[in-house]
């Protein structure tokens, strides 16, 4: 391969990995933080994503993922109501 098709090759894969990132930033539009208490435990995650119930369902499972074990407690944890919610977005 000589030295042009080399500058070429590596132009795209940088080109491709910016349009890369740059399109999986900019799906998060929205940040909260979920504060919930599971089992006696009070725990507060903060989650992002596309929506506010996107980010709000991500911050909760990052809490659950603290708070529970095992898949009985995680899945009665997801459904658990969280004690606060905060959304400045």
């Amino acid at each position: 391969m000589n030295r042009s098709a080399k500058w070429v090759l590596t132009a795209i894969v940088v080109a491709l990995m910016g349009y890369m990132i740059y399109a999986s930033m900019a799906r998060v539009r929205h940040e909260c933080e979920v504060c919930l208490e599971f089992n006696g435990t009070r725990r507060c995650a903060k989650g992002a994503g596309a929506t506010v119930e996107e980010a709000k369902r991500g911050a909760q499972t990052a809490a659950c993922g603290v708070l529970a074990s095992g898949m009985d407690e995680s899945i009665r944890c997801q459904n658990t109501p969280p004690v606060s919610t905060t959304c400045p977005t």
